[in-house]
């Protein structure tokens, strides 16, 4: 997967650039048109992928409603209810609930992850801070939607699981595209890795952690 080095500076349009690519997640993923070689965007795994980056772009958008507020990154309580609304998702669509809490309990933590780095680097550097304050409902709300969309790829992708190898190398192919084409900064690319890191679990049987 390329990574790109991080810049010093992350600019205010940083934001802007976030509100683009989340407000992009009112087309389906698999809508889009396939492009000669790579992943095709009808992969269940390449939804997976591309609404997980969508996902973290909502981490600029968290952080900088929270930026200054002191109000924490972390909300084990809100969190909580992420997870069971998603396990709850996943069993009406006959898909496996605890797979899906893993997946969205990453996608939780790579989300934390870029506001982490983010509120670092606007500590760090209080030119590159933004200047407008985002409303967190209309982040969340959003956040909901891709929650849902991303419960019924997980679900969608569960016959590329059967096979542990050939699920994660066509993961990785997909986050790599998904990573090369939104052009992700260091920051947002390691963050789509921990997003990303339970979805090939059932292939292998094994539970990445004890956390269900």
């Amino acid at each position: 997967m390329r990574r790109t080095p991080l810049p010093r500076h992350l600019p205010t349009s940083t934001v802007t650039a976030a509100v683009l690519l989340v407000g992009a997640a009112a087309v389906p993923p698999a809508t889009a048109a396939t492009r000669p070689g790579g992943p095709s965007r009808w992969s269940p795994l390449f939804a997976v992928a591309e609404l997980s980056a969508r996902r973290i772009a909502t981490g600029d958008l968290v952080a900088a409603a929270k930026w200054g507020t002191g109000e924490p990154v972390d909300d084990p309580a809100r969190e909580e209810r992420v997870l069971d609304s998603a396990a709850e998702q996943a069993g009406k669509l006959g898909a496996d609930p605890r797979l899906t809490r893993l997946v969205l309990r990453d996608q939780i933590e790579a989300n934390k992850e870029v506001q982490r780095g983010l509120h670092r680097l606007w500590r760090d550097h209080p030119a590159a801070a933004p200047t407008d304050r985002p409303g967190l409902d209309e982040v969340r709300e959003e956040i909901g939607h891709l929650d849902e969309a991303l419960v019924r790829a997980v679900a969608d992708a569960a016959p590329y699981r059967r096979s542990a190898a050939l699920c994660r190398a066509a993961l990785a192919a997909s986050a790599g595209r998904v990573s090369r084409e939104g052009n992700l900064d260091e920051l947002h690319t390691a963050a789509l890795d921990v997003a990303l890191r339970s979805v090939c679990t059932a292939a292998d049987g094994v539970p990445r952690d004890g956390r269900a």
